[in-house]
């Protein structure tokens, strides 16, 4: 169980794509968006942007699937974790995914998702809106995810509306 938990707050995400660059560097010791753990973008259905990361799920298929026992939990951190050297890129930990948050590195061909740095995600250090947080997991539940939700549906629902109207 986590005690810790990233959570990402869609209201104040402006998609600068810092969080980007500090996992890269972090990570790869490059700023190169395509080895970050994390992505900021915006959806095309929406007017707003978002930072998307590994929820660290709590009975993680992407465990139970790998074929070379790479990805574990980290007990000290709760996140679940990619050993690179075990890891063989066979992308199966993707296929599996529902959120699709774990990625191949390009330069090494393994697979890559956010291990929340060791229980100091460099992201949150550089987000300059606050829309990242590294907080107690028993105050995260702030239903975010539902905020979330609803700002797509009437951001969608608004988006009609204008397109009826032309």
């Amino acid at each position: 169980m986590l005690e810790k938990i990233l959570v990402v707050e869609p209201d104040k995400c402006v998609a600068c794509r810092n969080c980007e660059l500090a996992c890269s560097f972090k990570h790869g010791g490059e700023f190169n968006p395509m080895r970050s753990r994390i992505r900021s973008f915006n959806y095309p259905v929406t007017p707003f942007p978002i930072s998307i990361t590994c929820l660290q799920c709590e009975d993680a298929v992407c465990e139970g699937i790998c074929p070379t026992w790479a990805i574990f939990r980290d007990l000290a951190t709760g996140a679940i974790v990619i050993d690179k050297e075990r890891c063989e890129g066979c992308e199966m930990c993707m296929q599996v995914c529902p959120f699709g948050n774990i990625r191949l590195d390009p330069l090494e061909d393994v697979a890559i998702k956010c291990d929340l740095c060791g229980g100091d995600p460099e992201c949150v250090k550089f987000c300059i809106t606050g829309a990242l947080q590294y907080v107690e997991a028993k105050d995260s539940v702030r239903f975010w995810w539902r905020d979330f939700v609803e700002k797509v549906q009437t951001n969608k629902e608004n988006l009609l509306v204008a397109k009826e109207r032309l």
